[in-house]
């Protein structure tokens, strides 16, 4: 049943129209959609029955065996990582030029700064400014997951098991879905992520990449902050994977 936001409606539209196309080429099971049912009298929006996929959220149960988990995440997104078809839906602000986000990156760093969420502005500051600096994706626009968060992943006996949550489905530079490896995947892993995901991500990339990994972990904190304060919508579940993510990331800061 779809979220009171304008553009949930659409989301699950997306969802019905992409995701059983998809599915069959993809390496890790996705809740493919059964049955779309339209506004009525007892119901006025539309709304999905898919298929249930058994799995704990990863940010309930995050991925412990690194080596599995990593392999797992790089051939799904390889596999999706594919040209998308015209009429593929865009990403708005996400997947194209990392330099477009300043605004919004100022603002994120600004609301987790302020209450002490993150240690060292300085150093989140640099690893988004390196990325933006990195020259664009100047290939296809390629089908993305997008919004790749710990709730949207799920994992069984330490490793993942399921994508879910489609909803942000688009097509654009495939940097922006690669950014997940610093969130959902434990110390130790993503150079193994790196290794096998195909084609091998080019230096650019993976310093674009870097820059949505920190506008995601940015993101995932103010809502794990308001979790932690109780506030409607938070979930206090996404501040230990988005902690993790920045200390990965401002470990290797660039000179």
């Amino acid at each position: 049943m779809p979220w009171a936001t304008p553009s949930a409606d659409a989301l699950l539209r997306k969802e019905h129209t992409w995701l059983p196309r998809l599915a069959p080429e993809l390496p890790l099971p996705i809740p493919v959609p059964q049955h779309l049912g339209e506004p009525s009298e007892r119901f006025p929006r539309p709304w999905l029955v898919t298929a249930w996929r058994p799995g704990e959220p990863a940010d309930r149960a995050p991925a412990t065996r690194g080596d599995e988990a990593a392999v797992a995440l790089a051939a799904f997104l390889a596999a999706l990582h594919r040209p998308a078809p015209g009429g593929a839906p865009t990403g708005r602000d996400r997947g194209g030029p990392l330099a477009d986000t300043a605004e919004h990156f100022a603002r994120g760093l600004a609301g987790a700064a302020e209450p002490g969420l993150i240690s060292d502005p300085d150093a989140v500051r640099a690893v988004r400014e390196d990325a933006a600096a990195a020259p664009d994706w100047a290939g296809p626009a390629l089908w993305l997951r997008g919004d790749l968060h710990p709730a949207n992943i799920l994992t069984t006996n330490g490793t993942f098991s399921g994508v879910i949550g489609f909803g942000d489905l688009f097509a654009g530079d495939p940097a922006f879905d690669l950014a997940a490896a610093w969130i959902l995947l434990p110390d130790g892993a993503i150079d193994r992520f790196h290794a096998t995901y195909r084609p091998s991500p080019d230096a650019a990339t993976l310093r674009r990449a870097r820059g949505w990994a920190v506008l995601r972990a940015l993101a995932c904190l103010r809502i794990a902050d308001a979790g932690v304060r109780g506030l409607p919508g938070g979930k206090a579940t996404w501040g230990p994977p988005a902690h993790a993510s920045l200390r990965r990331l401002t470990a290797s800061v660039r000179p």
